[in-house]
Parts: C-alpha cells; sequence; structure tokens
C-alpha cells in the first residue's frame, strides 16, 4: 500500500475525527471519546498544528490514521520543563497491523526533533512504545498526575540527556479533563 503522511489542514478535522472514532471504538482500554479529546485539544494553546499529522492511502486518497503530540509540562518545585504527550494515535481498523502506526510516531518523533522539543511522554502499551525508544518515565523521576500502572507511563528523550535533569509531575493541558 502507498501511503504518504503530512501536517493535517483544517478541511481535514471532521474526517480525522471519525477516523479517531472508529480507531477506539472496540479499544478495551478507551473512554471512547479520543475524538473529542483531539478537537478539545485542537482548540487549546497546547495545539501544536505542525505536529498533528494524517496518514493518506494514495490509492484512494484517504485519511487512515492520524497521531497528535501536544504541549506539557513536567513540573516540580524547583522547574517547569516543556514537553510532549504523545496521544492519541489512531489507524482505521481495516489498515492497522499494517505499519501505518509506527510510521506516523517515527515521522511525529523526528519533526518534534526537528523543531527543537526535548522530549516526549506517552500513557499506552508497554510492549509497542519500547520499540521506539520510550523508557518507564519513572527512570528519571517523572510521574503522571493519575493513578497507571508504572510499565505503560513512559518517556523519550528528542535530545541526548533532555531528561537528565528534569523530573516532577506532568501537567497535562486542560483539554484532556474536560
Amino acid at each position: 500500500m502507498d501511503m504518504r503522511i503530512r501536517i493535517e489542514q483544517i478541511d481535514d478535522y471532521s474526517i480525522t475525527e471519525q477516523v479517531v472514532k472508529s480507531a477506539f471504538a472496540n479499544a478495551e482500554f478507551s473512554d471512547h471519546n479520543e475524538h473529542e479529546l483531539v478537537s478539545r485539544i485542537r482548540k487549546s494553546a497546547a495545539f501544536i498544528p505542525a505536529l498533528s499529522l494524517v496518514a493518506i492511502d494514495e490509492e484512494n486518497q484517504e485519511i487512515v490514521g492520524h497521531i497528535l503530540l501536544s504541549k506539557i509540562y513536567i513540573r516540580n518545585d524547583n522547574q517547569s520543563v516543556e514537553s510532549l504527550a504523545l496521544a492519541p494515535v489512531s489507524v482505521l481498523p481495516d489498515y492497522q497491523s499494517k505499519g501505518i502506526g509506527k510510521k506516523l510516531i517515527l515521522e511525529a518523533l523526528q519533526k518534534a526533533k526537528e523543531q527543537g522539543y526535548q522530549s516526549v511522554v506517552v500513557l499506552g502499551h508497554s510492549e509497542y512504545y519500547p520499540k521506539f525508544g520510550f523508557q518507564k518515565a519513572s527512570h528519571w523521576g517523572i510521574k503522571a498526575p493519575f493513578d497507571v500502572p508504572d510499565e505503560v507511563f513512559m518517556a523519550l528523550e528528542l535530545q541526548e540527556n533532555a531528561l537528565a535533569n528534569v523530573s516532577g509531575v506532568v501537567e497535562y493541558s486542560q483539554a484532556f479533563f474536560e
């Protein structure tokens, strides 16, 4: 399958939200409102348009996947460090297990690195995300603002030693809690 990845355009929003909704329709650990989260993030200060990407099936010019990286902060009593949250990554059910999610993640991480971002945090499958270099966030003393198993809350340094002197609690955009 020929596929390309590009930055999401405003005209894509409603289609993208349907892709996200379909991708999570049968997900076990989901509130099935991820498409609403994407919409809220787009309206927040955490939104970075250049880091909202879509995967296009070249054959039929259909959007089949989406990924979003948005601004977060890692805070403790002494510091506040900007980082990114990877959430969500979505692929239409008929296109899953074909490497599209992997390509979206790699492209998004590369674009974030090129834009000078230092790190990314993800709440996700403990078997999947380490393939991209993610490690338990607790390795750096980084904690989620809610109760989650240690192995599913992970971080990745986009720049060498970016998290060496960083610790604290992740502060997500309010869009994640509305």
